[in-house]
């Protein structure tokens, strides 16, 4: 099986790629801008030019992580909705009948109402530009005939976390505080969020890069628990052994204030995939803690 990885350098791409290279029967080719990918390939390059790069690797999959969580209208616009639009143009042309697995975003459905997971068909009402063009790439996908999936990603915590977000912003902050005792400021604490562990998220979608029958077009994927933000941030505080205090005084997300519970409904993914969560919150922050140490975390 040659499977064909997109975004391999990010976080979530990064843990696929990790599990996509101890498959046996697998041949893993990363496809990217870097001089040292095995496909050079540009996500926001005209479908001609993707399908000629589709041609010569000839894979049977594409997993595509490629995305974009922050930066103007225009760069959110040209990675996360004409990127697999083009990209679903150029299989079609090059690669009809490779399997398209594709990350979207919990961010597609914007607020809903506490207390309910939301389920794959609930209505979609992202607010601002991220959620906005990643669910422009989850119709791009969803309209395009191919063998495709797109798997829905909550919020993904773990190893590598990104300063994109607040788990990987807070645990750089709590490491520059250090042992000073000296407060740290956060934003407003008290949204709920569904977090899964990135390398989760990277089972889900090694099973169904290689799952043998067709998958419904779009999967939660999530821990299938809300969770509170205080609940995260006093658990990395502990992790970290940081004795300074955490205040909510800082500017918080406007999309954090407008979107206050979100939570997945796994049922379709464990359904479609066989696949759960395996890691618990404290395992993700502990190996989150521990990744952005040289001398490692303590219990």
């Amino acid at each position: 099986m040659r499977i064909l990885l997109l975004g391999s350098t990010g976080f979530l791409g990064g843990h696929t790629a990790e599990q996509l290279r101890a498959l046996p029967g697998v041949r893993l080719l990363v496809g990217g801008r870097s001089a040292d990918a095995d496909v050079p390939l540009d996500v926001t390059a005209g479908p001609g030019v993707i399908a000629d790069a589709l041609r010569a690797a000839a894979p049977s999959v594409v997993v595509n992580c490629a995305g974009l969580v922050a930066g103007s209208a225009v760069q959110l616009t040209d990675v996360n909705a004409r990127g697999p639009a083009a990209l679903c143009e150029a299989l079609r042309d090059a690669a009809p009948e490779a399997r398209l697995v594709h990350l979207g975003s919990a961010a597609e459905y914007g607020p809903t109402p506490p207390g309910e997971p939301v389920t794959e068909s609930a209505a979609t009402r992202p607010l601002g530009p991220y959620g906005a063009t990643k669910l422009a790439g989850t119709v791009a996908v969803t309209a395009s005939g191919l063998d495709a999936v797109v798997l829905r990603v909550f919020n993904p915590v773990g190893p590598g976390a990104p300063a994109a977000g607040l788990p990987g912003r807070l645990a750089a902050e709590l490491r520059r505080a250090g042992d000073a005792g000296e407060a740290v400021r956060v934003g407003d604490l008290s949204a709920h969020r569904d977090f899964v562990d990135a390398r989760d998220v990277a089972d889900a979608a090694v099973r169904a890069a290689t799952a043998d029958r067709p998958l419904p077009p779009v999967l939660n994927i999530g821990s299938g628990r809300a969770t509170s933000v205080r609940e995260l941030a006093h658990g990395l505080v502990r992790t970290s052994g940081f004795r300074g205090r955490l205040e909510e005084t800082g500017a918080g997300s406007a999309r954090s204030s407008a979107v206050s519970w979100q939570c997945a409904d796994i049922t379709s993914a464990t359904d479609a995939l066989g696949w759960r969560p395996k890691r618990t919150l404290d395992d993700s922050l502990y190996d989150l803690w521990a990744s952005s140490t040289p001398t490692g975390a303590s219990r």
